[in-house]
């Protein structure tokens, strides 16, 4: 039988409603062949697998491309399709409904790590949006390169880490991006100049003459620029960092990082302790009794249960000291599934 367009499309919808895991291969018509997809696919997937809070709704579809040309040749295959983009997780409250459409899952797929140039001065670096931040932190320390050695504090990636201006122990990303990679709905790839974005705390805007006609776009990676260092001292701060970590956050139970940006001048944790709310808990959420800007499950928590916890401490900071406390975590998803 020959296919036209319409249904190798209709091919490519009913691949992505399989029941289980697979890969997408040699799809080929008269002369016309379709982008072939090489990475995997999943249906009905639990995102409580892919958060660091370890809760979440089911996801229509999730898919974990081969590369950047897999994930290209992805996007250009599903036209119509819902898409959420994901790294580790590590900033994502997925409710418990899940997610419509397809998920794709970046984290060690997009992991093109590679040192460009290097002189005298400093070096350029490429990191893929699937590459964790720690691990560029250590490879730029590899390379006696300075100024990415808080990056090891960071957990998690490239591309989530762009897209937020992640930062910890007073340095950000943006501070050294020198442009990012990005992938457009449509599966283009190109560069922007770091000039195109407003950057602010955690927070990063294209500028809004470029967003009126551009579709939708992720970071597909960044290139650092980071100026010469020395190895043996870049490897004693990200040491002395992962010990700072470890010493004041409560890594031992499941947690999204921080919860609420610090308000100007001050900061959230401060804000939450004073209002007595460490220890404080709905369902199995509880705001960690080590910091108090970190919610944890405790082993049995649901994505309601953090998601009311986050509104009551608004509340209660904001009634007793007239502060707003900003998420700094993303929520996405049905609050519940509809059957």
């Amino acid at each position: 039988m020959v296919m036209n367009s319409e249904n190798q499309w209709e091919m490519v919808s009913l691949l992505l409603n399989a029941r289980f895991a697979m890969s997408v291969t040699d799809l080929v018509t008269g002369d016309t062949r379709m982008p072939v997809l090489r990475g995997e696919i999943r249906s009905d997937e639990p995102m409580s697998k892919h958060t660091s809070w370890r809760v979440g709704g089911h996801a229509d579809h999730y898919y974990i491309p081969a590369d950047l040309d897999d994930f290209t040749n992805f996007l250009q295959g599903s036209p119509h399709e819902s898409i959420t983009v994901i790294g580790l997780g590590s900033n994502l409250l997925v409710r418990d409904g899940g997610l419509r459409g397809t998920v794709v899952a970046l984290h060690a797929q997009l992991n093109d790590l590679r040192l460009i140039e290097q002189n005298q001065s400093g070096g350029l670096i490429y990191a893929g949006a699937g590459v964790a931040c720690a691990k560029v932190a250590r490879f730029a320390a590899r390379h006696n390169l300075a100024g990415a050695e808080f990056l090891a504090g960071i957990p998690g990636t490239v591309g989530g880490a762009l897209a937020m201006n992640a930062g910890c122990y007073g340095s950000e990303i943006w501070e050294i991006v020198a442009q990012p990679q990005i992938i457009n709905r449509s599966g283009h790839i190109f560069i922007r100049q770091a000039g195109e974005y407003t950057i602010g705390y955690r927070s990063v805007e294209l500028q809004h003459e470029l967003t009126s006609t551009i579709e939708p776009e992720w970071f597909a990676g960044g290139y650092l620029r980071l100026p010469h260092g020395e190895q043996t001292e870049s490897r004693q701060r990200i040491k002395q960092l992962l010990t700072q970590r470890v010493d004041s956050q409560p890594l031992n139970q499941p947690n999204a990082g921080s919860v609420f940006r610090n308000p100007p001048e001050d900061y959230a944790a401060r804000l939450i302790e004073a209002c007595g709310l460490k220890g404080c808990s709905i369902g199995g959420a509880m705001v960690s009794p080590k910091h108090a800007n970190f919610i944890v499950n405790t082993g049995n928590a649901t994505a309601t249960d953090i998601e009311a916890l986050i509104l009551m401490v608004q509340s209660r900071v904001m009634k007793a000291t007239g502060i707003e406390l900003r998420q700094e975590v993303r929520i996405i998803g049905d609050a519940r599934r509809l059957t």
